[in-house]
């Protein structure tokens, strides 16, 4: 019994560093954000010096782009010391695998971020470092649920079948959330956030009465906003309707809806106030907690209900037609 309670007591301290890697992560996505709305992608023009000295002079958007790489380095020693605190402490090989793809992924990301700055912003690459910080955010976030010990002790539950599993409407919803934010990246590192100046029309239109690849890259991202909220809204309604007494997914849930209204409102702010730093910025990392809290559902859903579909398939085909028609009543 005491065996057991130092084992939980350290598996919750590694839970508890994990989750404080994600949050730094997190700030890091932020402070990311305020680089690019700032426009001091490029204010420190070498890397991995900073004009040729490890610390520059604290001023202009020095500050914004040198705090980024302060923030970064911090989030590799983290991740550094939680890959060796889970070599010895976690039990589980392939969380420990995760782990070791977190700090693999943020070398990357170091790479990607210096090649961005030593080749003056090239969008592909520019794009590419910001879909990886996301990435690199969900693993984090993923890691932290994993090392959890509530995990592991999370009952099964069956589903009622239905045509599409909750866990699988979620996942569906987290790919379309991500590529919603890819969609923005692309955006802002094309300087295309205001070529459509007013909102929730575009030009005093629903659709532009006009077309060129700014304008384009802008309007499907307004068109994304709309189907994630439609995602959204579909999954909310899905774990309030059915699950509504399963905390472990009603919480994330509603979590994941009062962050939608916050990013609607945030986005129509930064049009608003011609990109003021602090929405637009706020924007950017609230679209991370939007992927995050759908990716954290997505899990709990998995872990919860298991791969009812699988089943489904399994049954003989007079059980397929009675649950489909329970389905659809």
């Amino acid at each position: 019994m005491v065996e057991y309670s130092v084992a939980n007591q350290k598996a919750r301290a590694l839970h508890r560093f994990a989750l404080l890697t994600a949050c730094a992560t997190f700030f890091l996505i932020f402070i990311g954000g305020l680089v690019t709305s700032t426009g001091s992608a490029l204010a420190v023009p070498d890397w991995p010096l900073a004009f040729g000295k490890l610390i520059p002079a604290w001023e202009g958007g020095i500050r914004f782009e040198f705090g980024h790489r302060v923030a970064a380095g911090t989030v590799v020693i983290l991740t550094l010391i939680l890959m060796s605190w889970a070599w010895r402490a976690e039990p589980r090989l392939w969380v420990r695998k995760l782990i070791f793809t977190a700090f693999g992924l943020i070398v990357v990301q170091a790479i990607l971020g210096g090649i961005t700055v030593l080749l003056e912003l090239p969008l592909a690459i520019a794009v590419t470092h910001a879909a990886t910080a996301q990435a690199l955010f969900c693993l984090m976030v993923s890691i932290a649920i994993f090392t959890n010990p509530a995990w592991q002790t999370t009952p099964h539950l069956d589903e009622a079948p239905a045509r599409i599993s909750l866990a699988t409407l979620a996942a569906i919803t987290t790919g379309f959330i991500y590529l919603q934010i890819l969609i923005g990246a692309l955006m802002r590192h094309m300087s295309a956030g205001l070529v459509i100046p007013d909102f929730p029309l575009s030009f005093g239109q629903l659709v532009p009465p006009f077309f060129n690849e700014y304008i384009a890259v802008n309007f499907a991202h307004r068109c994304g906003a709309i189907v994630v909220t439609a995602m959204i809204v579909w999954t909310v309604a899905r774990v309030m309707r059915s699950h509504r007494d399963v905390a472990a997914l009603r919480r994330p849930a509603l979590g994941l809806f009062l962050l939608l209204v916050m990013q609607i409102c945030l986005g129509a702010l930064t049009i608003w106030s011609n990109r003021s730093v602090l929405p637009t910025t706020s924007h950017v990392a609230i679209g991370a907690a939007v992927l995050a809290t759908s990716l954290a559902l997505t899990l709990r859903a998995y872990k919860i209900f298991g791969l009812p579909e699988r089943a489904t398939l399994e049954m003989p085909s007079s059980a397929r037609r009675v649950a489909g028609r329970r389905a659809t009543a």
